[in-house]
């Protein structure tokens, strides 16, 4: 379970970790009032899941109330990344010195927690890690011991704090880790964590909660907004986007492409009963990525219905951000009312999953 920045925040705050003032607004008249209490030039940020939103225009500044308000009103009215704005994070917009980055991971390999602290944050870990390895710390924590402060200084230290920083970044690795442990995270991070006159402020924050840990925290369970992630969705290196509804359905989908020479661009499962909006939302998450030249949807309806699917891959086409063919695989639950839906719409479809893989793979190479 992915967590919104502005709830990830909450939690920060609560653990000790200081964030920037602000607050979480719906509408533009409620950004101008967040913008007015502050009192200050603020940055307004998209509340969506997938990365990348900053380039992609979803975290915009505004000097002054009316700006703020204006800025709203673009952001609560637009698509970023796939996803339709319902509501953005208005802060304080907080003067930079340095970034530095801290996480926490589950290593699956190592079967341990693993601490990455870098000298350079505000940019993305894979690429830094990829052009220059050295400038990452990684730290091994013994999961059935205690993380101790001093450990934390020492990271610090090697990341080259000096002076009253040592303490101060380790003081926040510690407590992110502890958070960490706290809440059954899969990822905890800070990206980045800014040095600001004398102070350190998380100015984003993610965090991720292992869905098998739910029932040990009740404030997850009760709160529709900490929800935020619908479905499993994973990048690949291909130019071929496959969705399927159900783990195993995706992968066949896959193993298909891959047979007739095609490369999967993603993975995503919209697991069982999905509703329009959500095949509107995975179908629009897989186009904002670039590498995608084509989609293919493929579903066998159980307790997914296939009208329901058909209602979404409408929506999804009227508003998608990029003219991509869709290649879509269609039967099961209620397929006769979801293909008529699809025939009224112009919109073809396969009933066997081999000649849409197939087809699939056809258009991937003309494109």
């Amino acid at each position: 379970m992915k967590l919104y920045e502005y709830n990830a925040k909450e939690i920060f705050k609560k653990e000790g970790i200081p964030t920037p003032d602000g607050g979480v607004a719906n509408t533009p008249r409620d950004v101008e009032k967040i913008a007015k209490r502050l009192g200050k030039p603020v940055a307004i940020k998209s509340q969506i899941l997938a990365g990348g939103r900053g380039k992609a225009g979803g975290i915009r500044f505004a000097d002054n109330p009316e700006n703020a308000y204006k800025v709203g009103e673009e952001l609560l009215s637009s698509l970023i990344k796939g996803e339709k704005i319902e509501r953005v994070l208005v802060e304080e917009k907080i003067p930079i010195e340095e970034e530095f980055y801290i996480s926490v991971i589950v290593d699956r390999t190592m079967k341990k927690p693993l601490i990455m602290a870098s000298s350079e944050g505000g940019v993305e870990i894979e690429e830094l890690a990829r052009k220059h390895p050295e400038k990452i710390v990684k730290y091994y924590v013994d999961p059935l011991g205690e993380f101790l402060p001093y450990e934390a200084r020492e990271i610090a230290r090697k990341m080259g704090m000096e002076g009253k920083l040592i303490s101060g970044v380790g003081g926040i690795i510690w407590r992110l880790y502890n958070l960490f442990r706290k809440y059954d995270a899969l990822l905890a991070e800070i990206n980045p964590l800014v040095l600001s006159g004398d102070n350190l402020v998380a100015v984003d924050a993610k965090l991720e909660i292992d869905d098998d840990s739910i029932f040990r925290h009740p404030e997850f369970k009760k709160q529709e907004e900490y929800e935020a992630s619908e479905f499993a969705f994973v990048k690949l290196d291909g130019n071929i986007a496959v969705i399927g509804n159900g783990a195993g359905l995706t992968l066949t989908a896959m193993d298909l492409i891959k047979l007739q020479g095609g490369e999967p661009a993603t993975f995503l499962d919209i697991g069982g009963g999905a509703s329009p909006e959500i095949i509107r939302k995975a179908i629009n998450r897989v186009i904002s990525y670039p590498k995608v030249d084509v989609v293919f949807l493929n579903v066998l309806g159980g307790i997914t219905r296939a009208d329901d699917v058909a209602k979404g891959v409408v929506e999804a086409l009227r508003d998608a951000e990029r003219d991509i063919p869709l290649v879509i695989r269609l039967t099961g639950t209620n397929e006769e009312e979801g293909q008529r839906i699809l025939k009224e719409a112009g919109i073809p479809f396969e009933t066997s999953l081999e000649k849409a893989a197939a087809k699939a793979v056809e258009v991937a190479k003309r494109v």
